[in-house]
């Protein structure tokens, strides 16, 4: 007797997607983003949405106490890295992210890292014992980014367009310092980067 995985892997993927996407704002389709842009083999993972999502406004903190907003960088193409400093994969994405930072300085991308640490206290003194002292971070203490995104995978990175839309996302490492994938990001920064009327 033959067995068929489809149905129960179909189903599986449903389930994941329905609970998923559960506890955020991901339903809320504004505009369709046209012709996805071709993406290069690094980069299989990134997922272009077809549809930009609004996403609500809700608070993170710096790391002197002060909320802060996602609202504050429109106008630019923002990738928000989430992290955490139990996750391996995390730290070896931080000296690349900030090479991707001084990189694009003066053009139209934010990167803002958000800790998803329980125990914010100990993010800075992490960050410092592995030298990255100059490296910022926004906390989260009281899990507000569960309400916009899914944090059930970190790393994580999501882009937002210059009005604040999510556009895509990518889920697990990326070697941000791959030459293929600066060139990808230029490509986003031109489509989505800019306020358009």
């Amino acid at each position: 007797m033959k067995v068929s995985y489809l149905p129960l892997l179909l189903c599986s993927c449903l389930c994941f997607f329905t609970q998923s996407s559960h506890g955020h704002a991901l339903n809320n389709k504004l505009y369709s983003t046209g012709e996805p842009i071709k993406k290069p083999r690094e980069l299989t993972g990134f997922v272009e949405m077809q549809y930009a999502r609004g996403i609500p406004e809700v608070p993170f903190m710096d790391e002197a106490g002060q909320s802060q907003t996602l609202t504050q960088h429109q106008g630019k193409l923002t990738l928000v890295n989430l992290w955490a400093t139990w996750c391996a994969p995390c730290l070896r994405e931080i000296p690349e992210l900030q090479k991707l930072q001084q990189q694009y300085q003066g053009k139209n991308l934010s990167i803002v890292p958000i800790s998803i640490d329980e125990e914010t206290q100990d993010v800075r003194p992490f960050l410092n014992k592995h030298g990255f002292n100059n490296y910022s971070t926004w906390l989260d203490p009281h899990k507000n980014v569960e309400r916009i995104l899914p944090t059930t995978v970190v790393p994580a990175s999501y882009f937002f367009d210059a009005k604040g839309n999510l556009v895509g996302f990518i889920r697990g490492y990326l070697d941000w310092g791959d030459k293929d994938v600066a060139l990808y990001l230029d490509q986003l920064i031109a489509k989505y980067g800019q306020v358009t009327p």
